[in-house]
């Protein structure tokens, strides 16, 4: 028995490679897990510092009032917002972590303003059943993303191509004012929004995997992408399911 009892020989190859591999999978595994932790984390801190700041402006009458009357303040806001989203998104791999975090936790607290006017439209109740729904939805598409082989790459790009088709119908609504154009924009909307949401956790978990990235910016990087997803779906939603509790 020439390798029966020998702890280096042969036969003790295959089982020190298998172990190995097993080890490195789980490592993997769980740094990919600390990843979305993270990525989850920040998305909900943007998500509840929106809905406390957008509550709060809206219960004050006289500081609502005032930016509903300055239209043109308003699109201020979401001029600004706006260069929040594009900084960050060209900007991350130049910016320091801690000023990528600063302006996620800025671009959330102001669209907490500008989305102050849901509590003027509809009634808690509507805004508290879409949220649901939409948590819901998202998780479904979410964890869909994550958990599939499929390369969902194409599906994303047509969901691209969808999303700046939706973008241009709102501007051409913005004079029409066109319930149905509005309506049909919505129900588009939520099919864009929940595609991209499955696409962009699996481009996630790819960029992850590739290991060519920094972790801390990645994080945010990721919360803001699933923000928006989130946050755009709400709305849609809200378009469609939430007009039967319309605030008179």
């Amino acid at each position: 028995m020439p390798f029966g009892n020998n702890n280096f020989g042969i036969g003790q190859g295959p089982r020190s490679y298998d172990y190995d591999i097993t080890r490195g999978r789980a490592a993997t595994q769980e740094g990919l897990s600390d990843f979305f932790r993270g990525v989850f984390t920040w998305m909900t801190i943007g998500l509840m510092l929106t809905g406390f700041i957008s509550y709060f402006v809206a219960m004050d009458k006289p500081l609502v009032g005032y930016l509903y009357t300055h239209v043109m303040l308003f699109y201020v806001l979401m001029g600004i917002q706006l260069a929040a989203v594009l900084g960050l998104s060209f900007g991350i791999n130049k910016l320091p972590a801690d000023i990528s975090e600063a302006i996620f936790l800025f671009y959330s607290a102001l669209t907490g303003v500008t989305f102050s006017f849901i509590f003027l439209v509809y009634t808690n109740q509507s805004i508290e059943v879409v949220f649901f729904l939409t948590a819901v939805s998202f998780g479904l598409l979410a964890f869909l993303g994550y958990t599939t082989k499929r390369d969902l790459t194409e599906m994303g790009n047509f969901m691209m191509i969808g999303l700046f088709a939706i973008i241009i119908a709102m501007v051409v609504n913005f004079f029409l004012h066109s319930s149905t154009l509005m309506y049909v924009v919505s129900i588009l909307g939520v099919v864009i929004f929940l595609g991209l949401t499955a696409y962009d956790m699996q481009k996630l978990k790819q960029i992850y995997l590739s290991g060519s990235f920094d972790t801390r910016k990645e994080t945010v990087m990721g919360a803001l992408t699933l923000y928006l997803d989130f946050i755009n779906l709400f709305l849609m939603l809200l378009t469609l399911f939430g007009g039967g509790g319309r605030r008179r």
